[in-house]
């Protein structure tokens, strides 16, 4: 099938999909807003999911009146992916949701991630029409979070070394989760990997940031164990702590240095760049002392 064709197609799908009502987990999250946003955008009904609007992942009973009615969801869990626990929550929600009659569901999932295998197995066993996203790591967590207040001090320290990762706009994977909503069977039963269109490492992004900001900005690369405290220091529960660090020392070992073409192959177009990325929130004044 053609590029041409493929996007046309899409549109049929899209037309198609208007009624669909789509609940977002995380509803308030880094994805889940502009998951939110882009799907609104398309035309479908948000439902969303979260604490502030009676949705609890730990709380069981909260996920039938949630679910109820809804066609298709979103799913991204609040811990890491590969968390324990967490392939035992998507599996029974997926299951549940099957029951409520919500078959098409994706999951947000990690490029590269060992520990994330078992949550998508979970998916895939639950019998629901499934596509899973893997994202590379997101350009946003520069700009949100306890990694962009360390930027606004002056510094990041971060446990990557000299890695070199194709950093993802939130957006694109946000426009690939409503893509692969609204294109019908074509996405279902896939795994779909997205990340921007050029790795970097730690050091290079902190540079492109500080030139976009105009302000001296440093980058200090420390072992994933001596990251621990960090960790704590930003509020993880001392379980979660323990597990992120296993993840940066398998992770962070370079299997992700490179750039993969899942955003133009789903969006027929080229992905966010991360200089672009830096520049919008500069502008914003993001990173400022």
């Amino acid at each position: 099938m053609t590029q041409e064709t493929d996007s046309a197609k899409g549109g049929e799908d899209m037309k198609d999909a208007k009624d669909t009502t789509l609940v977002v987990t995380g509803a308030s999250g880094r994805t889940g807003s502009r998951v939110a946003r882009a799907a609104a955008a398309a035309g479908l009904t948000v439902r969303a999911a979260s604490r502030a609007t009676g949705f609890d992942w730990e709380d069981r009973s909260t996920w039938a009146d949630t679910l109820r009615g809804a066609d298709a969801a979103y799913l991204v869990h609040p811990s890491d992916v590969g968390a324990p626990g967490t392939a035992e929550a998507v599996g029974d929600l997926a299951r549940e949701a099957l029951a409520l009659g919500v078959r098409r569901l994706v999951l947000l999932s990690a490029r590269g991630e060992d520990q994330a295998l078992p949550t998508e197995e979970a998916l895939r066993a639950s019998g629901a029409d499934w596509t899973v996203v893997r994202a590379a790591w997101f350009a946003q967590n520069f700009s949100e979070g306890p990694l962009a207040e360390e930027l606004r001090r002056g510094e990041l320290v971060f446990p990557a070394g000299e890695v070199r990762e194709p950093f993802v706009d939130v957006r694109d994977v946000a426009d690939v989760v409503v893509a692969a909503l609204t294109g019908g069977e074509r996405y279902a039963g896939r795994t779909l990997t997205v990340t921007g269109p050029r790795p970097l490492t730690w050091r290079e992004a902190v540079a492109e940031i500080a030139a976009a900001a105009g302000r001296p900005l440093t980058y200090r690369a420390v072992p994933a164990r001596d990251y621990r405290e960090a960790l704590l220091g930003f509020g993880v529960p001392r379980e979660e702590a323990d597990f992120l660090i296993g993840v940066f020392e398998t992770l962070l070992d370079g299997r992700n240095a490179h750039a993969e073409d899942g955003v133009r192959q789903v969006l027929g177009r080229e992905p966010r760049d991360f200089a672009g990325f830096a520049r919008e929130e500069a502008a914003a004044g993001t990173w400022k002392e």
